[in-house]
């Protein structure tokens, strides 16, 4: 276990070294730069900011700056937000997208496995059909329009709740909902595919004819092998939602990376693209790695091989 842990974190890293490159690569090999606007700057000023930002450096070494303020943890200056840094811009920000991603997270799952089970359970019955209805409006529903009619809906014509902060639980339950919305839906549907499917296995008929209660079947015997395919999507789908949802954090004016993101690749933000593109790979690898830990405590049988 110890070296295929230290393996997946090998591969981890070169998994981000390849990401950061690549990123570097593309943004100084696109059209453009970070200083062009509508109002055309004079040489001599465009001149000194590049020289500011070590953008007049031979691209070699502006790459062996970049990487060596990574091993730093300074992802460098922010062109658009002057008095700030990458870093403190992240540091910010991250806490506030990783929170609304938790709490998604979380609600995803508490709904999802209860709607998975009814409907494998219920199969082709008004119970399945209702399920799965809801799911397919879950996925099918966008984000924003989701979170345009939980606005009007809940916060303006019945003042239940609050929208446009995030100060307190109650501002955090819509843009939460909206957000795992569609993972939720996604989770029931894949849950239900793969108990109807592992249903039909002999070690159920066999667990059933052990005079086993359903209870039991189900819990421990075909929910624990159903969890395979339910993990494996588990990782990017956590890492989607714990760097938050730019659109929903967008929608309900949310202080997360979302808008500070948006704005950098508008505003062609070198530093602030690659940072948070590699703060969302870091947190993708680490939840793939989880998952591949988790593997082993779902089913032995990998464990072992």
């Amino acid at each position: 276990m110890g070296a295929l842990l230290l393996k997946r974190l090998f591969h981890g890293l070169v998994v981000l070294w390849v990401v950061a490159t690549v990123t570097f690569l593309l943004l100084r090999l696109a059209p453009g730069g970070p200083f062009d606007s509508e109002r055309k700057l004079p040489p001599e000023v465009i001149a000194n900011l590049e020289a500011k930002y070590h953008l007049d450096e031979p691209l070699w070494q502006q790459y062996l700056r970049y990487l060596g303020g990574i091993v730093r943890a300074d992802f460098g200056p922010s062109y658009k937000y002057l008095d700030r840094g990458v870093t403190e811009i992240i540091a910010d920000t991250l806490p506030v997208s990783v929170l609304l991603g938790g709490l998604a997270l979380i609600c995803a799952v508490t709904i999802s496995f209860p709607i998975g089970l009814l409907a494998a359970y219920h199969r082709n019955t008004l119970i399945d059909r209702c399920c799965m209805l809801a799911a397919t409006l879950g996925i099918s529903l966008p984000n924003f329009l989701l979170g345009a009619l939980l606005i009007w809906a809940i916060a303006l014509q019945l003042g239940w709740l609050q929208v446009g902060r995030w100060d307190d639980w109650t501002s955090m339950i819509l843009p939460t909902v909206t957000l795992a919305a569609a993972p939720a839906a996604f989770l029931a549907a894949l849950l239900r595919s793969t108990l109807l499917e592992t249903f039909g296995e002999d070690f159920v008929r066999t667990a059933r004819a052990k005079g086993l209660s359903e209870f039991v079947v189900v819990a421990k015997h075909a929910l624990g092998h159903s969890l395979i395919p339910v993990l494996t999507v588990m990782g990017p789908l956590t890492a989607a939602l714990l760097t938050g949802s730019f659109v929903v954090e967008f929608v309900f004016a949310i202080p997360g990376m979302g808008r500070f993101f948006i704005t950098a690749v508008v505003d062609r933000d070198y530093p602030l693209i690659m940072g948070v593109t590699l703060i969302y790979t870091a947190i993708l690898v680490c939840a793939n790695l989880l998952v591949d830990l988790l593997y082993g405590y779902v089913d032995p049988r990998i464990r072992v091989q």
